[in-house]
């Protein structure tokens, strides 16, 4: 959540070798969505808990794979995990847990009936891979479509080219909703959700109910629109990570 006054000292980690690193507390609520030890064959070496912080600080520091500092295990065995994991939906698996967790924290029911959903366009490097070029936002590179829940967290991220409109990349997200939160049936989304093309391909899916908010015609400059300004925020978060700022890899990680 956003720093204040009052709550910077509790967020500071000037004691950790870098700032990406886990706390112990933070390592102990992940480390039970670790992978288990094979029972047959060579036994594991590699410390889990280095290869995720590893993969921590690729993402904030926006570093290339290469560049990793000895510190950690080799590049190539950081890199292997995080395809693994990826490809295994274990990252999924994870933040669903710990919205859950934190929402309960929070007093709130783990069950939200509700989300936001909206896309951000980012720009990629040039080392190809599906993209597509925004018209609207004048970005060829890929879009970042997620929902969030009404504090702010992320629950659903689809990866694909920016070319595909928000209303046809919506599906994608829905359906992924569908399989980790099956209780949330209601989306609250800005003026490219309109539409009875989008309301026919959730139909498909099951029962949705879209709720559009659009910026008054007479607004001027930034406005902060009720609910949507919870997914605008998320974005803003994501764009502290400075490996997010802009796509470099290769391939679309989460395309659907």
């Amino acid at each position: 959540m956003a720093w204040t006054e009052i709550t910077r000292a509790q967020y500071r980690r000037d004691d950790l070798d870098y700032a990406s690193d886990l706390r112990d507390a933070e390592w102990n609520l992940i480390a039970p969505l670790m992978p288990e030890r094979n029972r047959l064959g060579r036994p594991r070496s590699t410390n889990l808990r280095r290869i995720v912080e590893a993969i921590l600080y690729i993402v904030t520091t926006g570093c290339q794979w290469r560049q990793l500092p000895r510190h950690f295990p080799p590049f190539t065995t950081v890199q292997g995990y995080f395809y693994r994991w990826t490809r295994e939906g274990r990252w999924e698996v994870m933040n669903h847990i710990l919205v859950i967790l934190s929402r309960e924290q929070d007093g709130r029911e783990a069950t939200q009936t509700a989300g936001i959903i909206d896309s951000q366009s980012v720009k990629t490097a040039e080392n190809g891979g599906s993209r597509g070029y925004d018209f609207g936002k004048k970005i060829k590179g890929r879009k970042r479509h997620i929902a969030t829940d009404t504090v702010g967290h992320i629950m659903i991220a689809v990866v694909h080219p920016a070319d595909i409109q928000d209303r046809d990349g919506a599906p994608l997200v829905a359906a992924r909703i569908r399989s980790l939160f099956p209780w949330l049936r209601h989306l609250i989304g800005d003026g490219g959700y309109a539409g009875e093309k989008l309301r026919n391909a959730l139909a498909q899916i099951g029962r949705w109910t879209i709720e559009i908010i659009k910026r008054s015609d007479q607004a001027k400059g930034f406005v902060a629109l009720p609910k949507r300004w919870v997914v605008e925020r998320s974005f803003a978060w994501l764009g502290r990570c400075r490996r997010l700022t802009r796509d470099v890899e290769a391939t679309a990680l989460l395309q659907s």
